[in-house]
């Protein structure tokens, strides 16, 4: 599996135009690079209240079958991609109290990169119920992505399709 590019320049691509650029990578790489599905898909990524989630969760998921049926499969990938982002975003606050996991700040030469990188884990809370909940409900949706048989078809073409390209 290729990973996700981080080298390329992504505020002056359209990977609409040109989606043999796009690599799936692991879990929720690039999804605040990727236009222009970062800005169609943003404003509606909310999750502070299972209200809020399922009406985000639920207008995500419609932009992803959206997509799906345009055979658009990198639009349904960032569509994926902000639900996974929901739910583990959610779980983060259910666990940190304002969403922090680690102390201190994210060098300005590791922000957009996953993990720790040598700082310290802060302890968990108490479970906050509300984003516990909101998580759930963008867990649902993201399930629903995965095990969509659309979805995995168009994900094993694309890879097949540009996995020389370079």
């Amino acid at each position: 599996m290729r990973e996700f590019d981080y080298d390329l320049d992504y505020k002056s691509l359209d990977l609409r135009a040109q989606p043999e650029l796009y690599r799936v990578g692991r879990g929720e790489q690039g999804v605040l690079l990727v236009e222009p599905y970062k800005s169609e898909i943003l404003p509606h990524w909310r999750f502070a209240t299972p209200d809020i989630a399922r009406e985000s969760s639920e207008a995500i998921y419609q932009m992803f079958l959206d997509y799906l049926a345009d055979d658009d499969f990198v639009g349904a990938d960032m569509a994926r991609k902000f639900i996974q982002m929901g739910y583990t975003r959610a779980r983060r606050y259910a666990n940190h109290k304002g969403g922090k996991k680690y102390k201190g700040a994210v060098p300005d030469d590791k922000k957009g990169q996953s993990g720790a990188h040598g700082r310290e884990e802060l302890p968990r809370q108490e479970e906050d119920p509300v984003k516990a909940e909101s998580a759930r409900i963008f867990k649902v949706k993201w399930d629903e992505c995965r095990e969509n048989e659309d979805y995995l078809r168009m994900k094993k073409e694309h890879r097949e399709r540009y996995k020389d390209v370079e």
